[in-house]
């Protein structure tokens, strides 16, 4: 008769580590390759900071740009709109974080526990309004 915790298909462990080995070696030679070509090129090619983050050097404000200097205006202008937008999308993300907050608590909770976004939301637009408008 069966044991008390029974014989219910028992496969041989020596099978399951032959399968596995086998599984293990073919996902290595898929994968071999790869990793090789990632590790030996692509990496040791690949700049400090991913591609997407680009930094932009800082131009010099338009008070000084020397007269007639219109290429100096003209980038002083679009360093001046790229600012704007940042500090915008900045104003409209703490103000969309307090906005959530107020959600999340409630009412009266929301009172003392978002305090501090709302004081930053309202000084990120203070800021907003004496640097742009």
């Amino acid at each position: 008769m069966s044991s008390a915790h029974g014989d219910h298909g028992s496969v041989d462990l020596s099978s399951q580590n032959k399968f596995m080995n086998r599984l293990v070696g073919l996902g290595k030679i898929f994968d071999g390759p790869v990793t090789f070509f990632r590790e030996k090129f692509v990496e040791k090619n690949r700049n400090e900071y991913p591609y997407y983050h680009r930094n932009y050097p800082r131009v010099p404000t338009i008070d000084q740009c020397a007269y007639g200097d219109h290429i100096c205006f003209f980038e002083a202008n679009e360093q001046y709109f790229r600012d704007r937008k940042v500090d915008k999308f900045i104003t409209q993300i703490l103000g969309r974080r307090a906005e959530e907050c107020y959600i999340h608590n409630g009412p009266y909770d929301g009172f003392e526990r978002c305090r501090k976004l709302d004081e930053d939301h309202e000084k990120a637009l203070t800021n907003y309004y004496i640097k742009c408008r």
